[in-house]
């Protein structure tokens, strides 16, 4: 996959290397990371559901205005979805600082308002798709339901849902769990400061690409806030 370069690519490179660098090493967290700092729950690591009494009971505690996502690298679907109903029924807002990479963006998403974390890091988020979308499918793939919806296309299926009306053993009915969370395939948006306000950009990446973001395909017209990936 050859990159698109259009007017300021320069920066547009310099971002993602900078992105391609946050996930490049191995992170040695397997769990996620949760303190409270303040009036902020801030997460960092990676979502593997462990975490998930400890993340509610501090939201239900309502002392927790923003959950903040700082430079994780992943984690599942379930730990996403769990992390995700959490946040929206508490109403809490949700911000990034660093990366926010597949089983975090979803969780992300749910904030009642989602935004970028300020400051002089470069924040970055890839949300995983299992296809490319169309530019319809853009406008609308991130906003309120349309998320937990794509967010459903990574989740495998139970024994309820994947049942047939047959009196077959549920070890028949239900097909081999496949892994289909490819946290290197999505559409990644990045954002890098400079003297003039922060750059926007936004890529596909097929995963064919490993962690070399930089050889992503970029995608003109997404602009973040226009598709409901971050809030004013």
């Amino acid at each position: 996959m050859k990159p698109s370069f259009l007017p300021g690519w320069v920066l547009s490179l310099a971002c993602i290397a900078a992105v391609a660098g946050m996930v490049g090493t191995p992170v040695a967290a397997t769990a996620a990371d949760i303190e409270l700092q303040g009036r902020e729950l801030v997460v960092s690591g990676m979502l593997d559901g462990s975490a998930i009494k400890t993340f509610t009971e501090q939201l239900a505690s309502g002392t927790v205005r923003t959950v903040v996502f700082e430079d994780l690298s992943g984690g599942t679907a379930d730990a996403a979805g769990a992390f995700a109903d959490a946040i929206r029924a508490s109403g809490v807002d949700t911000e990034i600082r660093g990366q926010c990479m597949a089983a975090c963006a979803y969780a992300f998403l749910a904030g009642k308002t989602h935004r970028f974390g300020y400051g002089f890091q470069v924040n970055g988020i890839l949300l995983p798709v299992a296809a490319r979308p169309t530019a319809a499918e853009l406008a609308v793939r991130w906003r309120g339901e349309e998320a937990h919806k794509t967010l459903a296309d990574f989740t495998p299926p139970t024994a309820s849902t994947a049942g047939t009306a047959t009196a077959k053993p549920v070890e028949a009915s239900v097909p081999p769990v496949k892994d289909n969370w490819q946290p290197d395939h999505g559409i990644l948006f990045t954002a890098s400061p400079t003297l003039f306000g922060r750059i926007y950009n936004a890529y596909y990446c097929d995963g064919t690409q490993g962690r070399d973001f930089s050889k992503c395909e970029r995608i003109s017209d997404a602009d973040p806030y226009k598709l409901g990936v971050l809030t004013p």
